[in-house]
């Protein structure tokens, strides 16, 4: 499996991530998106209103290449964030049979590569803020 436990109750906790795709320019785009994570694909499935007609649905179909974020602050006294970053390869899927995404229809199918997670593991929350290390690794 790709995420740890942590990862991926943290994602079912949430609701909107950002995703970055490169478009024909070379320029970047970020996208604040719905998400599911797909646990029979082990993938991110990115839906919403009109995903065929995007941007970033084209920007994915011309060239696959993303990045997806999703973060929050879990606490200002202590400052506590938590995140979860995913590079990898993406599909725009016009049909999927079996998209988890929050919309059905069209989605952009994230195939995780590099997973960088921060807040997330056992103990996180116990230590000094700054004293946190980010959890990364290739998958």
């Amino acid at each position: 499996m790709s995420f740890t436990d942590a990862e991926l109750s943290y994602l079912a906790s949430q609701r909107i991530g950002r995703l970055a795709t490169a478009q024909p320019n070379g320029t970047l785009q970020v996208n604040p998106v719905g998400f599911r994570y797909n646990a029979d694909t082990g993938t991110i499935d990115i839906g919403g209103y009109n995903m065929a007609a995007s941007r970033k649905f084209r920007n994915v179909a011309a060239n696959g290449r993303v990045a997806f974020v999703v973060d929050d602050v879990y606490s200002t006294d202590p400052w506590r964030v938590r995140m979860v970053e995913i590079r990898g390869d993406a599909e725009a899927l016009a049909d999927p049979a079996d998209g988890q995404a929050p919309i059905g229809g069209p989605i952009i199918r994230v195939h995780p590569r590099r997973i960088i997670s921060f807040g997330l593991q056992s103990g996180d929350m116990d230590q000094e803020p700054h004293t946190l290390k980010a959890f990364t690794r290739n998958v």
